[in-house]
């Protein structure tokens, strides 16, 4: 446990930090398997659904430096790739 009061302070912040950065990140990749599951059924019109979703959440954790940018750029591009697979 830290002497300074500052740094306590900061063992605060971080622990509320974490908690938050955790949860939007678990959003983020359970965005991700749903639209992995939606396309291993084949069905379409869920899939897409599932991709508009977990883009969207994918880039408020790139937004909030949850995740870096480009990591969320390939894991959109990924997904996009996957339920563009069905369309063939």
């Amino acid at each position: 446990m830290p002497n300074i009061k500052a740094s306590v302070r900061s063992v605060k912040t971080d622990a509320k930090r974490r908690l938050k950065n955790a949860a939007e990140k678990t959003r983020a990749k359970l965005a991700g398997k749903k639209v992995i599951a939606a396309v291993k059924n084949g069905n379409m019109e869920e899939a897409s659904e599932c991709l508009r979703l977990a883009a969207k959440a994918i880039d408020q954790a790139a937004a909030n430096n949850v995740i870096h940018k480009n990591a969320a750029a390939r894991k959109k591009s990924r997904l996009a790739r996957m339920v563009n697979t069905i369309k063939k």
